[in-house]
C-alpha cells in the first residue's frame, strides 16, 4: 500500500528547548534518495486511476446506447425500394425502413418522424430511398413525391370482380386468367371463412366478389395477381373492421354479414345517388326479409350480373326480354325468393354503410324522378305508380 511506503521525508527533529525542525535528513551522503520510490508510486497511482477511468468509460459507452437514439448520419448511399403498406402505424413504417437498412433504429424514424409536422402526410407505397439514412434524412425523402413510385390504379365502386380483372390486368399487363385464377380461392386470399355462413337456408357460395373494396392502389412493383387481390381483400377487411360491420348487422339487422353484403352490393347497383344508398338498401331487406309478395327482390341489376358473368352483354331495363328476366336456369333470377348467391359486384363503404344502417321505412318500390338519380320511394304499388308518372313527364323512363 502507498502508506508503507517512504517516500523521503524523515521525522521532524527536536531541536533545542522542545522546539521543532523540519528538513531532509542526508543518508550515504545524498540528498533526496526517496525519488525512485516517488516516481513509482506515481505510476502505480496513474496505473490505477486509468483502469478506474477505463471501467468507467465502457460502462458510460454502455449506459449511452439507452438514452442516446441509434441513428446513421446524413443522407445514406445507394438506392433501394420500400414498401409501405396501407394503414402502416410509424411503427409499421419504421420497422420496415430497419429490415431494409434505410435507418439504424425504430426510434431514429419514429422521433425524426414526431418532430415533423408534415410526416402524417407520408403516404402508403412504394418509395426510392438509400441505405444508411439518418431518421431525420427518411422523412424527408418519404415526404418528398419525387421519391415515391407512382403506380397508381382507382378501382370504382360498384365494379364487378370480372370489370375489376380488366382495368387490373391493363395496368399491369398480368393476364386475366391469373386473376381468375388466383380469385377461385377466396380464403387464399385472405377472406375469414365465416364471412360465408349464411343465415337464410342458402346455399353457400365462396366468391372473391364483393371483398374487391374499391380505392386507389400503389401497385408494387413486381406484383403478382394474387398479391394485388390480396391487398385489395386486406383493404376490405380493415375498413368493414373499423365500421364494425360484421358485428352491427348481427346485432342490429338479424342478418349475417354475407347477406348484408349482398344487399350493399345490389344498393350499390341500384342507387342512381349516394343519397338513396340506405333507401334502396332497406327496400332489399323489405322485399326479401319482410311481407312482399314473392319474398324476392325483382331487380334487374342481378340478371345484368349474370349476363356478365356468362359473357354477354349488359342490357337496360327496357331490353331486357320476359325469358331474361325469368331465366329458370339463372341462379341470379330476380324472381327468386331470398337473396342471390353472392354479391353482384364490390361496394364502397357508403354502401356498406347503408346497408349496415338503412334509414327506417316500410318501402317496397323506388324509381329514379330526375337526372341527377335521385329515387323517390313507396310502400304501396299504387304510390309507385304515381312516382313512375313523374319520372316519365322527367323523361328519366
Amino acid at each position: 500500500m502507498i502508506d508503507d511506503l517512504d517516500l523521503g521525508f524523515d521525522e521532524p527533529e527536536r531541536g533545542e528547548k522542545g522546539r521543532h525542525r523540519r528538513g531532509f535528513r542526508k543518508r550515504n551522503g545524498r540528498s533526496g534518495g526517496g525519488r525512485g520510490k516517488t516516481f513509482l508510486a506515481l505510476l502505480m497511482a496513474l496505473v490505477l486511476l486509468g483502469g478506474i477511468g477505463g471501467v468507467a468509460f465502457y460502462g458510460f459507452d454502455r449506459i449511452q446506447n439507452y438514452f442516446v437514439t441509434p441513428d446513421y448520419d446524413g443522407a445514406g448511399a445507394g438506392e433501394i425500394t420500400v414498401e409501405i403498406k396501407n394503414g402502416a402505424l410509424l411503427a409499421d413504417m419504421a420497422d420496415a425502413l430497419v429490415a431494409a437498412d434505410v435507418v439504424k433504429s425504430q426510434k431514429a424514424f419514429i422521433e425524426a418522424a414526431e418532430a415533423n409536422s408534415r410526416s402524417k402526410n407520408i403516404q402508403p407505397g412504394t418509395y426510392k430511398l438509400r441505405k444508411q439514412m439518418s431518421g431525420a434524412s427518411a422523412v424527408t425523402a418519404m415526404l418528398d413525391l419525387k421519391n415515391k413510385i407512382v403506380n397508381g390504379l382507382t378501382i370504382p365502386e360498384g365494379r364487378t370482380a370480372k370489370n375489376i380483372y380488366k382495368l387490373l390486368s391493363d395496368k399491369t399487363k398480368i393476364p386475366v386468367k391469373d386473376f381468375e385464377a388466383a380469385a377461385k380461392d377466396p380464403e387464399a386470399l385472405g377472406v375469414p371463412d365465416w364471412w360465408f355462413a349464411r343465415e337464410d337456408g342458402k346455399k353457400v357460395v365462396k366468391s372473391v366478389e364483393g371483398f374487391l373494396f374499391p380505392d386507389t392502389y400503389e401497385i408494387p412493383p413486381k406484383a403478382t395477381a394474387e398479391s394485388i387481390l390480396k391487398l385489395m381483400v386486406d383493404n376490405f377487411l380493415s375498413v368493414s373492421g373499423e365500421m364494425k360491420f360484421a358485428d352491427r348487422v348481427q346485432k342490429e339487422r338479424k342478418v349475417s354479414p354475407y347477406e348484408a353484403l349482398i344487399v350493399a352490393s345490389l344498393a350499390q347497383a341500384e342507387a342512381g345517388n349516394k343519397d338513396d344508398l340506405g333507401k334502396v338498401a332497406r327496400v332489399a331487406y323489405n322485399r326479401v326479409y319482410g311481407e312482399f309478395n314473392c319474398n324476392c327482390l325483382e331487380m334487374d341489376v342481378t340478371v345484368n350480373y349474370y349476363l356478365e358473368s356468362i359473357g354477354k352483354p349488359t342490357k337496360s331495363s327496357k331490353q331486357m326480354t320476359a325469358a331474361e328476366l325469368d331465366d329458370q336456369k339463372n341462379p341470379y333470377n330476380r324472381k327468386l325468393r331470398g337473396l342471390v348467391p353472392t354479391p353482384i359486384n364490390n361496394p364502397g363503404k357508403q354502401a356498406l354503410e347503408g346497408a349496415m344502417a338503412p334509414p327506417t321505412g316500410k318501402w317496397l318500390y323506388f324509381v329514379a324522378i330526375d337526372k341527377e338519380g335521385h329515387s323517390e320511394f313507396a310502400e304501396t304499388y299504387e304510390q309507385h305508380q304515381r312516382n313512375e308518372a313523374k319520372a316519365r313527364e322527367a323523361g328519366i323512363i
